[in-house]
């Protein structure tokens, strides 16, 4: 029987996605807000707006109605930007067949409540955890949508909910590790992010592979720090969804948060950055609700810091980078 999916969100992740799901067999019916976009993605088969010239497997259609992409689907995937999605879950959810499990393609921490996403879909749509899952890894959109090898983790605190979801989406050229540790594979894929910011700095700033081989490696430190504050396995942040993924975003001209903090490390205010920017660099939300769920959980993250200093208190990185340099001493453990 072909397993459907629901797809919320028409960007280039969600749409390369939607790929990797047809890819696998499945039925994939995508949820857009603009019809123009939705138009052309059943008329043309393709995503002219984020994903030019690339077709799209005859599994995937879409729609502007939240109800018929929900119908009788198995699984949901969202694919929205995360600062979005406790007000767009609100609508949606009651949509949603009773024993669908709700999958998270997102990877950022939200303003002010400090939840990650899974958290917030628990809360929002009255779940439970075994109904919800997590997508994270090495997951550039361009790549998979041209069916370049890659691979992912997809987590889920009920393991046979995790092997479901991985059979759903297992390709020949996407392979999906099950996990069931989804608090550490969201930390990996929201801090991430801003770890992709300062190394972006560094590029934009002239800096060499000894700098960005210093964040990297410190940035994964401090993600490790949180993540066993908040009762994550320390061994996720070693793999897909940890180091994995942080190499991929620090390394990658096609990463938006390297993109974002490049153009701010040669000296392009926020503002300007932001007008360049015309897809959502989750960093550059998250830094703040990260740094802010660190202090919460009194863990040092003195990248983090500098990134808010950076990205929203209007510190120029020459300063800020000769004040983490300045900081005091200490062993590497």
């Amino acid at each position: 029987m072909t397993t459907r999916c629901a797809v919320y969100g028409t960007g280039s992740w969600g749409t390369a996605f939607a790929m990797v799901l047809a890819d696998a067999g499945c039925q994939v019916t995508m949820w857009g807000r603009r019809p123009e976009l939705v138009a052309a993605i059943n008329t043309t088969h393709t995503n002219p707006d984020y994903l030019p010239g690339i077709q799209l497997p005859p599994g995937v259609r879409a729609t502007t109605d939240p109800a018929e992409a929900a119908r009788d689907a198995e699984f949901v995937f969202l694919a929205v930007p995360s600062q979005t999605l406790r007000g767009n879950l609100a609508e949606w959810a009651p949509l949603f067949p009773p024993d669908s499990v709700l999958v998270s393609l997102m990877k950022g921490i939200e303003l002010g409540t400090t939840k990650r996403m899974s958290e917030v879909i628990e809360e929002v749509a009255k779940v439970g955890p075994d109904r919800v899952a997590v997508l994270s890894g090495p997951n550039l959109a361009k790549p998979i949508a041209a069916r370049q090898p890659a691979a992912s983790v997809v987590a889920c605190q009920d393991e046979v909910v995790a092997k479901r979801l991985q059979k759903a989406c297992h390709t020949a050229y996407f392979r999906p590790y099950t996990n069931t540790d989804v608090i550490g594979c969201e930390l990996g894929g929201a801090v991430k992010n801003v770890i992709g910011l300062a190394v972006g700095i560094a590029d934009g700033m002239g800096l060499g592979d000894n700098t960005k081989g210093s964040l990297i490696t410190r940035g994964l430190a401090e993600t490790t720090r949180l993540g066993i504050a908040l009762g994550a396995d320390p061994l996720t942040f070693s793999g897909l969804a940890g180091l994995g993924d942080l190499v991929t975003t620090c390394s990658s001209p096609l990463s938006r948060n390297h993109t974002f903090g490049t153009n701010l490390g040669r000296g392009m205010t926020l503002a300007e950055t932001i007008a360049a920017t015309s897809q959502t660099a989750e960093g550059v939300k998250s830094c703040e609700s990260v740094a802010d769920l660190a202090r919460r959980h009194g863990v040092d993250m003195p990248i983090t810091e500098t990134v808010v200093d950076i990205v929203h208190n209007g510190k120029q990185p020459v300063v800020a980078l000769k004040e983490l340099m300045s900081r005091s001493a200490k062993p590497e453990r």
